[in-house]
């Protein structure tokens, strides 16, 4: 075994020195320096010291180099290996890259596994000529035979193994030279060639580092599979997300069936896009257009709903917040949201009363979204507060209005970003009234309004509530 070195390193920004402090030096996270061993070169590996290096040995050197100008560097683009979604293949920015090693990380039970296994299964399907290898640490072959079966993965080509070797995980890849190679998971891959336990920093990097090597060397793009903390940022050190080219986040409410996965790093595409997915019995679905999925199915025109765009990277996505408003019996009323930041809902309740001359100081107020959407955005203020005041005087809104702004503290109603980008989705989905901020130079941003919508400019809280009428019976 390789002698080693002991250093203790920061999880969470990556800082190393040769003590140990219970408060991070570098970024001052508490409890995230552990002790790290890493692996010296065995005696043999070493290089001669200089001075003593043949003028052969520095010319066989040399002579395997690539160093070659910049300007006789092929453009030549790379083909890319389609993984059966097009949502993961607009996330990736086109495809997997060859020799590129991407992360997939994600609490337990969202999918990630199953999305891997399907993508498996269609690239094993869509490239009879070649293998595609799926490496689980931790799971037996049998029941990972049992997943692609309930998920109709199973093909010929697609080999499976079960180690958390890291040797043989590196051997089975050199050996059978996949298309693909997928390692379930980097946490649960031990190298045997430094201490520490599975999960540990110390193994994390070793095997992590191993496996990109193998990729770059090999020119065969490796997935990793890789776990998240409880506060949801991805176990092990933070180097792991420096070394790999690709780290994608599956997110979504294990409640319900909708699955994101957002690229948060990614060397060979934007960071700003997203995919959409549907979980099912049958395994993960791509979702082209998710328009549908947060809109209710139901054409009645009732009070206390309005509908909003938010932005996901390049996506604009509706959404539409209900309201309910009820009389309390409490002393303090109480304030439940669903996909709304608590807040955030405080403080527009507050510039409602203050600006809108609607009382729900003393009301239980309840706000939601539909299908578990996250309406965080400031640009979603003006709709939550059109709901607010549709169920406060029983008025509805029309199905073909949608409200987009922020409100601001004075009760002014400010501007919000690509707000042409939103108007074009809710042209297409047949919205032809939108409530929207005014702009300062009578000019929009962007380019004109899209044809089909009427575009109604407001600049405070009382005249977006005016224009939505929710005046009438005050």
């Amino acid at each position: 075994m390789a002698k080693t070195t002991t250093q203790y390193v920061c999880t969470e920004c990556g800082w190393n020195g040769p003590k140990w402090y219970g408060r991070c030096p570098e970024c001052g996270q508490w409890g995230t320096v552990e002790e790290f061993h890493e692996a010296r070169p065995a005696a043999k590996s070493r290089t001669a010291a200089p001075g003593r290096t043949s003028r052969t040995q520095a010319q066989a050197v040399v002579g395997e180099g690539t160093v070659k100008p910049i300007s006789e560097v092929g453009t030549e683009s790379v083909a890319r290996i389609p993984t059966g979604f097009g949502e993961f293949d607009r996330v990736l920015g086109g495809g997997i890259v060859p020799g590129s090693v991407v992360l997939v990380a994600g609490e337990p039970g969202i999918g990630k596994s199953t999305l891997l296994l399907e993508t498996a299964g269609n690239v094993a399907r869509t490239n009879p000529d070649g293998t595609v290898l799926y490496l689980s640490g931790e799971e037996s072959q049998a029941q990972v035979r049992m997943r692609a079966s309930r998920i109709d993965a199973v093909q010929d080509n697609l080999l499976l193994a079960s180690t958390t070797d890291l040797a043989t995980v590196l051997g089975l890849i050199a050996q059978e030279h996949p298309r693909l190679a997928i390692v379930d998971s980097a946490q649960t891959i031990v190298s045997q060639d430094v201490d520490g336990i599975s999960g540990g920093s110390t193994q994390v990097r070793e095997v992590a580092s191993a496996l990109i090597d193998t990729a770059k060397t090999l020119d065969i793009p490796i997935v990793l599979v890789g776990h998240v903390t409880k506060d949801g940022s991805i176990a092990g050190p933070r180097t792991l997300e420096h070394l790999v080219d690709v780290v994608c986040q599956f997110e979504g409410d294990t409640q319900t069936a909708l699955r994101m996965l957002h690229a948060v790093k990614n060397r060979f595409g934007p960071t700003d896009e997203v995919g959409c997915f549907d979980m099912s019995g049958e395994g993960i679905e791509e979702v082209a257009d998710p328009s549908g999925l947060f809109l209710s199915a139901s054409q009645e025109t009732v009070d206390g709903t309005c509908v909003t765009f938010t932005l996901d990277g390049h996506r604009s996505l509706p959404i539409e917040l209900q309201a309910l408003v009820t009389k309390s019996v409490l002393p303090t009323p109480r304030r439940a949201v669903n996909g709304v930041d608590g807040n955030r809902l405080a403080m527009l309740t507050a510039v409602l009363y203050r600006h809108g001359k609607v009382n729900l100081l003393a009301n239980d107020v309840y706000v939601s979204t539909i299908a578990g959407a996250s309406a965080k955005e400031p640009a979603c203020d003006l709709a939550i507060v059109a709901a607010l005041a549709s169920a406060a005087t029983g008025t509805p809104i029309a199905r073909s209005t949608c409200a987009i702004g922020e409100i601001s503290l004075t009760g002014q109603v400010r501007p919000v970003p690509q707000l042409t980008h939103r108007l074009n989705e809710a042209a297409r989905l047949g919205f032809t009234r939108a409530v929207v901020p005014a702009t300062r130079s009578g000019k929009r941003r962007g380019g004109s309004a899209p044809k089909g919508i009427e575009l109604v400019e407001v600049t405070s809280l009382r005249d977006a509530l005016d224009a939505l009428g929710l005046t009438k019976r005050r």
